[in-house]
């Protein structure tokens, strides 16, 4: 399969990055990695694999930034302290304001030391003490979405899975956990998945307007809400928050507002593709389906919700043998990283019992998802449900989303087998 591949060339030429000529340190893999092909974003692993056994480190000439391939290089990537999250404003300034502060005062896109200030406020509702205190109202919701699914199962023979449990279950429980009223969270997944478009490498204008109005859209509604929280506090992380805010911790009324989007946000997309994307590799790989702990983990590893992640060097560094200079680009492929047969055995096959598993799917370092306990009990939760109620399920329609960073579903129907 790789065969057909073009093989990459060590760059020959000068190239421009921020304005400064220089010759890339490493061969140039966008010839295998075409991000503007639509049958390597359904199913980028050759292509992923044909860079990996090129380089653990290559240049992406189309992307005008490193990339990392190998698990190793990745981890390296995740963890260096030379390389940070610089977020990029977006122009004209008019358009993007409300989505570049939305961006440039959150969590992900910030280093310490406002990085730490800001995690710091949100680490302990996402710890894991707390996250097992919501595992009997996750059961029951999930309980309630499976029963829903069998109910549409019993009228049509099959159901959307995603729009029956794998959506609903995780914006559910971040809305509860933040206090969104039930009436209006049927608002936040579509905000949230016009905004995460602008993350992928290819975009439209339309998709450019409509991440416009969303931001700001979602940013008015959660000012509105966190003024709602300081007349009328509850037990919520937005009064949480907004007590912060209003305290000691000097946390501004856009931190706090970037802060509740990005959780709202960030909440639920790993949950939702994760399982998706988990339950077809399992339902693909037919056989038992084990400990749901160790099953996610798995989920996770097969093919990840999140493929790219970048960092930009503050100051120059060395990766994998590769100088990447202050100012210039590298972004991990976590779906290369967890892939590496350096790591894993066999790592194409999905094993459900496969342990250990050292998969990057939730970063490393400083960034590491603060939100991964929750995520795995929630997908945990969910995968146990729906296969404690059908053990022998079967894929009746896939229908991916067209997009390579956020890794996922549209629709994933599926059927008792």
């Amino acid at each position: 399969m790789l065969a057909s591949v073009p093989q990459p060339n060590r760059p020959t030429t000068v190239t421009r990055v921020n304005d400064v000529d220089f010759s890339p340190a490493a061969p140039d893999v966008a010839p295998l990695l075409d991000l503007t092909d639509p049958q390597v974003v359904a199913d980028p692993y050759a292509a992923l694999a044909a860079c990996r056994s090129t380089a653990p480190v290559g240049w992406h000439g189309a992307l005008g930034m490193y990339v990392a391939t190998s698990h190793a290089a990745c981890n390296a990537v995740l963890r260096d302290r030379a390389l940070g999250r610089i977020f990029q404003e977006r122009a004209p300034e008019a358009d993007w304001d409300t989505f570049n502060w939305l961006h440039a005062d959150s969590i992900l896109d910030s280093e310490p030391p406002k990085h730490t200030r800001l995690r710091r406020l949100i680490a302990g509702a996402f710890g894991r003490g707390h996250v097992q205190r919501l595992a009997p109202r996750i059961e029951k919701l999930a309980a309630g979405l499976v029963q829903d699914c069998a109910a549409t199962v019993s009228e049509s023979g099959s159901v959307d899975v995603i729009e029956g449990l794998a959506e609903p279950l995780p914006v559910l429980v971040i809305a509860e956990l933040l206090g969104v009223p039930e009436a209006d969270r049927h608002l936040l997944r579509p905000w949230s998945q016009a905004i995460v478009r602008m993350y992928e490498m290819t975009r439209t204008p339309h998709e450019e307007a409509e991440a416009q109005r969303a931001s700001r859209e979602f940013a008015a509604y959660v000012e509105d809400l966190a003024a709602d929280r300081a007349r009328h506090p509850g037990e919520d992380l937005l009064s949480d928050l907004v007590a912060a805010r209003d305290g000691s911790d000097r946390l501004s009324p856009r931190e706090l507002v970037a802060t509740a989007v990005l959780l709202l946000n960030a909440g639920h997309e790993a949950s939702v593709n994760g399982f998706g994307n988990g339950l077809a590799s399992l339902l693909a790989a037919g056989g038992d389906f084990g400990d749901p702990v160790t099953l996610v983990e798995e989920m996770l590893r097969h093919d990840s919700p999140l493929h790219l992640f970048e960092r930009t060097a503050t100051h120059d560094t060395v990766i994998e043998g590769v100088p990447v200079r202050a100012g210039q680009k590298i972004a991990a492929l976590l779906g290369a990283a967890n892939r590496d047969p350096a790591v894993f055995d066999d790592p194409d096959d999905f094993r459900p019992d496969r342990d250990p598993n050292p998969h990057l799917a939730f970063g490393a370092g400083i960034h590491f998802c603060v939100g991964a306990p929750l995520a795995r009990l929630e997908l945990a939760t969910s995968a146990g449900v729906l296969l404690g109620r059908w053990p022998r399920l079967q894929v009746v329609e896939a229908v991916r989303r067209p997009t390579f960073v956020l890794r996922g579903y549209e629709r994933l129907v599926i059927a008792p087998a």
